[in-house]
């Protein structure tokens, strides 16, 4: 079938062809909510006096505000937590258990390529890494889909983003679609899905596409897909996991694409996202001096292994700067213990880390990291609006997790060579 990747997954769920902005019915193969914003979903539900569609094809995860901040915070946790044991709910991620919901998805394998995957967060895009068309919805659609295992969708437009090139040392995943933000600003996908083709000269690991597909929410996009290739091949096999050959798909004719974006990623720099919007870009190396009070590594755009593994190549030997704190978050609990064991946590302890167990915390300005009036933060996070992190003059700067270590290191926003 030579269409759209999104397309092509609509087609296999309805069993006809669909077109663009068509308005469609189809099954979901998965649905997602967390402590933010299932009590609501589950108030929603009970209106409805039915019976859950399918304990199997629903994960609950507590990742917001974990451990509970204060009473409301674990009012609402325990709400959860009684729905989801009361209702044999199979894939319940308690704390201590789980981690940020977008990475546990991914490593406990409950989105295959093909499926439809929808949860109650903004970047459950993020799935499409993996080759699946993943979105964002509201609490109460999220209800409907527990009552029904379907939900409906506007067809979106497809644009094909081409990664060409041999990214520079220090290039990552946040570093191309910061990029491509940039240069589209944050409605340059407007209710579009971007397909991507990695034609780069190594392969993007599934790490940077983890990234890339997170942050698609960024420039409006409603959903972020790679096509199938060996890189996800080795993510399933390392799962245990058969993909069936239907499933592995591949992107479309130019022709069956609203726009063809073109990106060498050689000619990419490291990015820092200046505030207050992701698409407010520059090179590291052309900005002024920026002094900072607090860097955060993790979140569910930049908190997998591979990204706390760069950080602590950066950090080793060095301490963190006097002015500056540093917290440090892993996306889930076998992050958390991947790092115990390759003895990442040692190097970021010695630099004077804070570390904390994993959640969203500090991302959403939940807690774990609110930051003061007038503060600066470097994050590895995806959005730095106006009082995204704490009180409204606060400022944040997103940047890969290697600047983001180097940063904190000299004190102010910089490039990791400057630190080395």
């Amino acid at each position: 079938m030579n269409k759209a990747i999104t397309k092509q997954i609509f087609y296999s769920h309805i069993g006809k062809e669909v077109a663009d902005d068509e308005l469609v019915f189809a099954n979901v193969d998965m649905g997602m909510g967390t402590d933010a914003t299932f009590p609501l979903a589950i108030q929603e539900f009970e209106k409805l006096n039915c019976r859950l569609f399918s304990g199997n094809n629903l994960a609950v995860i507590q990742d917001h505000f974990v451990p509970a901040k204060d009473i409301a915070t674990a009012e609402y946790s325990k709400m959860v937590r009684d729905f989801s044991v009361k209702n044999k709910i199979k894939n319940y991620f308690e704390v201590g258990k789980g981690g940020i919901c977008h990475l546990v998805m991914m490593e406990a394998g409950l989105c295959k390529p093909g499926d439809i995957v929808v949860g109650a967060d903004s970047h459950t895009c993020t799935y499409g890494a993996a080759g699946l068309f993943a979105t964002g919805i509201g609490s109460t659609d999220l209800a409907a889909f527990m009552a029904t295992g379907k939900l409906w969708f506007r067809i979106p437009k497809s644009i094909k983003v081409i990664l060409n090139g041999t990214p520079s040392k220090y290039v990552q995943g946040k570093d191309i679609i910061l990029h491509l933000i940039g240069k589209i600003g944050v409605s340059g996908a407007l209710y579009k899905a971007l397909e991507f083709i990695d034609n780069t000269t190594d392969k993007l690991s599934m790490a940077d596409r983890i990234t890339i597909c997170n942050m698609a929410i960024e420039c409006g996009a409603k959903t972020g897909i790679f096509e199938y290739d060996e890189v996800t091949e080795g993510f399933f096999y390392a799962l245990d996991m058969r993909i069936e050959k239907e499933r592995k798909l591949k992107a479309g004719a130019d022709n069956e694409y609203y726009e063809i974006i073109n990106i060498d990623v050689s000619k990419i720099e490291p990015i820092v996202a200046m505030p207050f919007l992701p698409s407010n870009v520059s090179a590291v190396k052309d900005i002024d001096e920026i002094q900072i009070q607090q860097a955060f590594i993790g979140s569910c755009t930049n908190g997998g292994i591979e990204d706390m593994r760069l950080a602590a190549e950066i950090l080793k030997g060095k301490t963190v700067s006097k002015k500056v704190r540093l917290i440090v978050i892993p996306g889930t609990q076998k992050i958390l213990s991947l790092m115990a064991k390759e003895g990442i946590l040692e190097v970021f302890i010695n630099a004077g880390a804070s570390i904390a167990s994993p959640n969203c915390g500090p991302c959403l300005g939940g807690h774990y990291g609110i930051l003061a009036k007038g503060e600066s933060c470097i994050s590895t996070s995806n959005r730095n609006f106006v009082g995204r992190m704490g009180e409204k003059t606060s400022k944040v700067y997103l940047a890969n997790p290697a600047v983001v270590a180097a940063s904190a290191v000299k004190g102010m926003i910089c490039l990791p060579e400057e630190v080395l």
